[in-house]
């Protein structure tokens, strides 16, 4: 059969399918696509959400870690293959679970965009497996002192094998039509096709971030005649706002989009047929929402003057506690923080003063919290003449200005470390976005929304913007980092700043700075 008459067959059998009704017509064109057929399907499989992926991930990863210590433990350790034992013993496995939880997150195993990509599985699993085991071993009380090496070397081939197995696993199986999230996206403009590109953009240096979270766009309702039977990136507009409801249940979708950057404008029938979807029980979120679960960023391009967005509004009775704890955390950081800095402050003025001689520390006047001005310190990492003649300018890749020292401090972000003073004086974070100086804060302000909301929070020594993108030295690069700078001051949590100071270590450790 040709392929003509393949798609006249699929187009025919899509409209005995869907026929027009009172709701609206979906238009013929749409249907005519191969990805809209398909999409036809009968609903099978158990389509996975964004955070159920990520807790099947956890939980079987922790199954296997501990079933691993059992067996070993069992064949050639002195563990009891007995309830009772077990029991009495516990403690050993709520280790093991916590050990590979800090790990797993020090090695960022529960990417999903990492996790659909079988090498990218297969190496850090096996990454995580070996580096948890080994710590494991060496916790005292905690953990079974086995007698002889074979149970040692038997839990790491067992730990190994079975985790990268099951995560090999995953990255096939699991990224399968059967296992995605269905949705259409209400809106056709700017923001839908923002999504739909981001979605289905090739993975450039970094993964796609969207690549693993099991999302698939069948296709647009939008309500703009121009519109009609288009293509927008790939993915057909289907119909208007009165075949809404029908689209969604013949596509057997799991979920409606809407992409429509303000939304207070909404047309009356739009809304109400939106109502009306949620009624029928479709999950109806915004594409704000869906950008910020996928990526870890706020799209300020798209949230229009909406600020409940951008930084929590709700009353929350956890906030004061948070905030003192956070403040404890930093007197203590601080306080080792220093510590650590009397370890290396020798090498470092040594070397300094060998190949650029000039002033050991570095002040420069940076915009904090509330935007009151505050001098933040740092080792010199540059010339002392680095500005003469051309004022505040970005640092670039390969700058001229930094010195051989220099580079290796500000590779490793060990110039970074005097701020424990600035901690230490209530003026920065442990964890926050970077204070950027007043003469790029008033440019930045101008042309990026909601810039100076960032201002809300103390800024860090490190932070989401840090571990997630790195330095930035262009307008475009703010604009990314204000987004995820953004997306920490709506969620900080203790949670979210474990995460961050674990995933710090490996980029001083992989010198990732600039």
């Amino acid at each position: 059969m040709s392929m003509i008459d393949n798609a006249t067959r699929k187009t025919s059998a899509l409209h005995d399918v869907l026929p027009s009704t009172q709701n609206g017509p979906i238009s013929e064109e749409a249907t005519a696509n191969p990805l809209v057929s398909l999409a036809f399907a009968k609903r099978t499989g158990f389509r996975l959400r964004v955070s159920e992926r990520r807790v099947v991930l956890m939980l079987i990863d922790v199954l296997l870690v501990n079933l691993a210590l059992f067996v070993a433990g069992a064949l050639f350790g002195n563990l009891e293959p007995t309830v009772d034992f077990v029991t009495a013993n516990v403690k050993w496995f709520i280790a093991l679970t916590i050990v590979w939880s800090g790990v797993a997150t020090f090695f960022d195993s529960y990417s999903l965009s990492r996790a659909a990509s079988t090498t990218a599985s297969l190496k850090v699993s096996l990454l995580s497996a070996s580096v948890t085991v080994v710590i494991y071993t060496f916790i005292p009380y905690f953990t079974p002192q086995w007698g002889p090496r074979s149970a040692f070397f038997a839990q790491l081939a067992l730990t190994m094998t079975l985790v990268a197995a099951w995560r090999v696993t995953y990255a096939r199986v699991f990224v399968q039509p059967s296992f995605q999230q269905r949705a259409i996206v209400v809106g056709a403009g700017k923001a839908g096709r923002a999504l739909a590109a981001a979605i289905q953009a090739a993975p450039t240096n970094d993964a796609n971030p969207y690549r693993g979270t099991g999302y698939q766009l069948l296709g647009y309702i939008d309500d703009d005649p121009a519109q009609r039977s288009a293509l927008v990136e790939g993915v057909p507009v289907l119909g208007d706002h009165r075949a809404l409801a029908q689209v969604a249940k013949q596509l057997h979708v799991d979920e409606i989009i809407v992409a429509i950057t303000h939304r207070h404008a909404i047309e009356d029938d739009l809304f109400n047929a939106l109502l009306h979807c949620r009624e029928l029980g479709f999950r109806v979120v915004t594409m704000a929402t869906v950008y910020e679960r996928l990526t870890g960023r706020l799209p300020i391009d798209h949230v229009g003057r909406d600020l409940e967005m951008v930084v929590p509004m709700d009353d929350n009775a956890g906030e004061r506690a948070y905030q003192a704890f956070k403040r404890l955390m930093d007197i203590a950081f601080g306080l080792f923080g220093l510590v650590l800095m009397g370890l290396v402050i020798i090498p470092v003025a040594i070397s300094n003063a060998r190949t650029s001689p000039g002033p050991l520390f570095y002040r420069q006047r940076r915009i904090g919290q509330g935007g009151k001005i505050f001098e933040v310190y740092k080792f010199r990492s540059m010339r002392p003449d680095a500005e003469k003649g051309t004022g505040a300018v970005w640092a670039q890749k390969n700058d001229n200005r930094i010195t051989p020292a220099g580079r290796l401090l500000r590779k490793t972000r060990l110039d970074e470390m005097p701020q424990f003073i600035n901690v230490l004086k209530g003026e920065m974070s442990v964890i926050g976005p970077r204070p950027e100086r007043p003469e790029f804060v008033n440019a930045l302000s101008l042309l990026l929304p909601f810039y100076r909301a960032r201002h809300a929070v103390k800024p860090g020594i490190t932070g989401w913007a840090q571990i997630r993108y790195g330095y930035g030295s262009t307008n475009e690069d703010s604009h990314v980092k204000l987004e995820y700078d953004l997306y920490y001051v709506k969620h900080a949590s203790p949670l979210l700043d474990l995460r961050i100071v674990l995933q710090t270590v490996p980029v001083m450790l992989l010198g990732k700075g600039q």
